[in-house]
């Protein structure tokens, strides 16, 4: 095997590094809007609003003209097709409105998960035919970063080693063809929640998913701090007793430090059908684990940071402002999350303690700025070797 390739030029890795950079600046996260039309239509009908392309405009509208505030905490929106090349009432288009703001743009690559055959009921994803156009395309339309998820199902006999190795090499080729196109790529490999296993089998699945990952990325030659990685957090099945965001915070951090390259810019986490509560209290004991953490470790989140909007904004013109309210409030919460500063129970939202969890996921058929936040990169006492995912830390 030859150990002789290339990494991308200087000015590519500069121009990559500094989106990356750019999109974990301390407090800030991902408001991930990339939800398809018949993803979008579920949540419409949670609140009685028709799935209609206009409502689901009007709903995007709502959030992308928020007050400019939001960037303060809102540092990239991941967009679906359709909403990128969407307007406002006022024939603004949403990608002016949100760049105006300082808002990067974001989009999502995948054309979703279809059935791995051969496998316990597992699923990879599709895409990768026509995805260097496309990326070419998005990059001209204002796009810097994409995003791109697989699946990996915890049961019996599952994660198996065919669908582990598969959406390795999927999410590997995904990203080398965005850099390819100056595109920041987001790698989500995300494992489900669903089940009844415990945090520790929780946590060796994960390992060994961004195990196999970060190995794919390698021998595909990914230039990795051009890169993001958008994983689960470490918890127990959502069947399964539930532990402490100390217990759920240690056991993340320490899946990642044993898989995940310090090379890597950020890690912006996925919210797994937490409630919006839960999303923020664990992003924010995450950033509070003892542990030397060489990665920013922030958000990117949909439903955490949208829930509660919904609701306040029921489809109303009128609860227009309300929606808004609810966005920001979010925003900033999980902005001190991300930084380790978030305060249990001080931000109330109109979703409350309601779990988000979906199960049963099934295919779909069709410039750099210094860190600042606490502990970041302070160098820490080396941790008790008896300490276990099961053991509580303090702050």
């Amino acid at each position: 095997m030859t150990t002789y390739f290339n990494y991308p030029s200087k000015e590519l890795q500069d121009e990559l590094r500094d989106i990356a950079q750019r999109i974990v600046a301390p407090g800030k996260g991902i408001l991930a809007a990339d939800e398809s039309g018949p993803t979008m239509g579920k949540r419409l009908q949670d609140i009685g609003v028709e799935n209609t392309e206009d409502n689901r405009r009007a709903y995007r509208q709502l959030l992308f003209s928020t007050d400019p505030k939001l960037a303060e905490n809102i540092s990239g929106v991941i967009l679906f097709h359709e909403t990128l090349y969407q307007k406002a009432d006022d024939g603004t288009p949403f990608a002016d409105i949100l760049k105006k703001k300082g808002i990067i743009l974001g989009i999502k690559v995948d054309k979703g998960v279809v059935p791995l055959f051969g496998s316990e009921d597992e699923v990879t994803t599709q895409g990768l035919d026509d995805l260097a156009a496309r990326c070419a395309q998005y990059k001209k339309d204002g796009c810097d970063f994409a995003k791109w998820r697989c699946v990996l199902k915890i049961g019996k006999n599952t994660p198996s080693y065919q669908s582990i190795l598969e959406n390795a090499n999927v999410l590997a080729r995904y990203a080398s063809i965005c850099q390819s196109q100056r595109i920041v790529p987001i790698v989500e490999p995300e494992v489900l929640p669903d089940g009844d296993h415990d945090l520790d089998r929780a946590q060796k699945v994960t390992e060994t998913v961004l195990a196999a990952v970060y190995k794919a990325l390698s021998d595909h030659h990914v230039y990795l701090e051009g890169t993001l990685l958008k994983p689960n957090m470490v918890t127990a099945g959502q069947s399964a007793k539930k532990n402490t965001p100390e217990e759920i915070a240690l056991a993340t951090v320490q899946a990642l430090r044993r898989t995940v390259p310090a090379a890597v810019t950020g890690v912006t986490f996925l919210s797994g059908g937490q409630s919006e509560e839960e999303a923020t209290v664990n992003l924010s004991a995450i950033n509070n684990v003892p542990l030397i953490r060489p990665w920013a470790l922030t958000f990117s989140y949909g439903r955490a940071l949208q829930a509660s909007v919904l609701r306040a904004w029921a489809g109303k013109k009128e609860n227009i402002a309300a929606g808004q309210n609810e966005l920001l409030k979010r925003a900033k919460a999980n902005g001190e999350a991300a930084c380790g500063n978030y305060t249990a129970g001080s931000v109330k939202g109109f979703a409350g303690k309601d779990t988000l969890h979906v199960d049963d996921h099934k295919p779909i058929p069709r410039p750099a700025r210094v860190f600042t936040c606490p502990a970041q990169f302070r160098r820490l006492p080396a941790m008790p070797t008896s300490l276990s995912p099961s053991t509580s830390t303090k702050s």
